[in-house]
């Protein structure tokens, strides 16, 4: 069973999360098991600080360290012996977040969290814990928990067994390098829009050229990096052929 720690001072954000939808069933099925560790717990009395001024001045506060490393500690002796574990640090100015990313810590025993607030965390404890810095796109939230959540959700959902159907996983937008085609359900009709006829039609040979053709105009138009790479990838096949 995976092992997954949030070393957050809120643990109730993480909590009301990972208990709804797939991440819930995930760990009902027990496929995973999540664990929260409250950074506020790990403080020095009488005050139980965690952020401080930063040395050399500047405006906001910091992370401090010793709350972090004390937690860390904690949870490795929680863990087997030299399990593979890794240390994801969520932060603006880590590298860009994607579906490979996602699909590598999917692959991995025990993810632990690490969930900076204020203007920063102290720089020990990005250089001596964590093995991941990982941004989920160019902007700036409160803390570190959204974007944590975020990444687990997309690394949980590609764990076998989380999923009903791990087809449905292998055929979303960036699983490939084409985007997800449209997608339609019952009623046929509704309000006078119509379904793609061809999806009715049982022929799976055409149902398949309809998505593939729906997915290169959307790639095509929304994503032209991605549209490149594609192309790039078809004449390498033909070129093999």
């Amino acid at each position: 069973m995976k092992q997954v720690y949030f070393l957050t001072p809120f643990p109730g954000m993480v909590k009301t999360v990972v208990s709804e939808s797939i991440l819930g069933r995930a760990e009902k099925k027990e496929l995973v098991q999540f664990h929260t560790k409250n950074l506020f717990d790990f403080a020095d009395p009488p005050h139980y600080r965690i952020d401080d001024y930063p040395f050399g001045g500047g405006a906001g506060m910091v992370l401090k360290p010793e709350p972090v490393f004390r937690a860390y500690d904690e949870v490795i002796s929680e863990l087997p012996e030299n399990s593979d574990s890794r240390v994801i640090f969520p932060t603006p100015d880590g590298k860009v977040f994607d579906h490979d990313a996602a699909l590598n810590l999917s692959r991995c025993q025990n993810l632990i969290f690490i969930n900076g607030h204020y203007k920063g965390v102290d720089q020990r404890i990005r250089d001596e814990l964590v093995t991941d810095e990982i941004s989920i796109g160019d902007y700036v939230l409160t803390g570190g928990e959204l974007p944590a959540l975020v990444i687990l959700d997309a690394a949980v959902r590609l764990i076998p067994g989380v999923l009903n159907s791990y087809e449905s996983a292998e055929s979303d937008s960036f699983a490939g390098e084409l985007l997800d085609c449209p997608h339609y359900t019952r009623p046929e009709s509704f309000r006078n829009l119509d379904s793609p006829p061809v999806l009715l039609s049982g022929n799976h040979k055409e149902i398949e050229n309809w998505k593939k053709k729906q997915s290169e105009e959307k790639t095509k138009i929304r994503r032209p990096d991605l549209w490149k790479k594609y192309n790039k990838l078809e004449d390498g096949i033909k070129n093999y052929e």
